[in-house]
């Protein structure tokens, strides 16, 4: 993981925003059809190694170089995915490079807005972990980044690409045969890296690790393994836990399905009833988030289901029948006739973010929007920021106009 050595608060990051410019828009490289594209990463860990292996596979691409807070993490990374490159320990370094066309992101969550912004006032493409962002106002700041640069930013939720959930779109929601949909119900139970323990041997901190680039624009505290390891466990890190890093991939298929953006209110209720190990976000959460559309959104989340494998699903009731849906595939239930009900059932191999990398690339070469844009990122990340808000305050949370967005819209150049 990396971010800025030299800590930013809340409205220093607004403030801030708009000051890096290494790369006047005239210095861009066009890409041919037959063009590498030429790649960097921010952020080497586990994800950022998942992702970086499947580009080598979809191939086109060439990895330039690579930054992240721990100067191990830079060496696995390329031990993992098989090339050396120049490695930086900041990657505003990394950035000021005029031989990368884009960049991978996947660093803790609330670096995430500040280094997309930086990275596109950079001259650089984006394809960038979720959440989008780790506070309600960093939204706007980065939609305005983009808009202004005309980059292409690919938000990593990456249903948006699987082919099951755009078969399950254009054949049970497109054609009508769901029928009007006024709920959905998402789940994720028992999903285990929320529950990471700290390696032996790192209570205390490695040298080659910056503790304070990870911190950012955070308070300085000692060196936490907890926060670094299992970082989902804290607010400061994460958005919300198992909100901004489970419901927001699971909200953003129905945002897509339905055509939802803002929502009308949104509670929240749960707590810490079990895992007594430090952590601040909630073990055990309920959220209902309302539209305006007249629909109610759900979302279960639970850390102590311990009965069998982790359970995840996105249920849209509709008038016309129920659908089921996840990365291995989908079941569709009609109404009952005769006492008995039509299922259609599709199943396969896991979907991952193959497709959605690919899409990445493509946009890159042709300058079109991606299909989880800046936009997009922006009210999925706010379903769970409402959600938070609610929890954490204990309250009802209306929506702020203030939230909404334009779209991007058409080519960009």
């Amino acid at each position: 993981m990396n971010s800025v050595s030299e800590g930013l608060n809340r409205r220093e990051f607004l403030s801030t925003a708009a000051a890096t410019t290494a790369f006047a828009a005239s210095g861009r490289r066009i890409l041919g059809a037959n063009d590498r594209i030429r790649l960097g990463v921010i952020g080497s860990g586990s994800r950022a190694t998942a992702l970086s292996r499947q580009l080598n596979q979809i191939g086109g691409i060439e990895w330039v170089a690579v930054s992240d807070a721990w100067k191990t993490r830079c060496l696995q990374w390329e031990e993992a995915v098989g090339t050396k490159v120049e490695q930086y320990p900041d990657y505003r370094s990394l950035l000021e490079r005029a031989d990368i066309d884009g960049v991978l992101i996947a660093t803790f969550d609330h670096t995430h807005a500040q280094i997309t912004v930086d990275a596109c006032r950079a001259g650089k493409d984006v394809y960038l972990e979720k959440p989008m962002t780790s506070l309600p106002e960093q939204g706007l700041e980065v939609i305005k980044t983009v808009r202004e640069t005309r980059r292409v930013v690919q938000v990593g939720m990456q249903q948006r690409s699987i082919p099951y959930f755009t078969e399950a779109k254009e054949r049970f929601i497109d054609s009508g045969r769901l029928g009007a949909v006024h709920m959905v119900r998402t789940i994720w139970n028992r999903n285990t890296g929320y529950l990471v323990k700290v390696p032996p041997g790192m209570e205390r901190k490695p040298d080659d690790l910056d503790w304070k680039a990870c911190l950012a624009w955070l308070p300085t505290i000692p060196w936490d393994p907890k926060r670094y390891f299992n970082r989902f466990a804290y607010w400061d890190f994460s958005t919300g836990g198992m909100t901004g890093g489970l419901f927001v991939h699971l909200v953003d298929v129905v945002h897509w399905y339905l055509g939802l953006h803002r929502s009308d209110v949104a509670t929240a209720l749960g707590g810490l009833y079990h895992h007594r190990d430090g952590r601040d976000t909630p073990d055990n959460i309920n959220v209902i988030v309302r539209y305006p559309e007249g629909v109610n959104i759900t979302f279960e989340g639970s850390l102590t289901d311990n009965g069998g494998h982790e359970t995840v699903d996105i249920v849209f009731n509709g008038t016309g029948g129920r659908l089921s849906i996840f990365r291995s595939g989908y079941t569709f239930t009609g109404p009952p006739e005769n006492g008995k009900s039509e299922v259609i059932q599709k199943y396969g191999p896991y979907g991952d973010a193959l497709e959605h990398l690919q899409e990445w690339l493509e946009c890159m070469r042709t300058r079109r929007n991606p299909n989880t844009d800046v936009v997009e990122g922006h009210y999925s990340a706010m379903a769970c920021h409402v959600a938070n808000i609610s929890y954490r305050e204990g309250r009802t949370v209306a929506w702020d106009p203030a939230w909404d967005a334009e779209p991007l819209g058409g080519i960009r150049s």
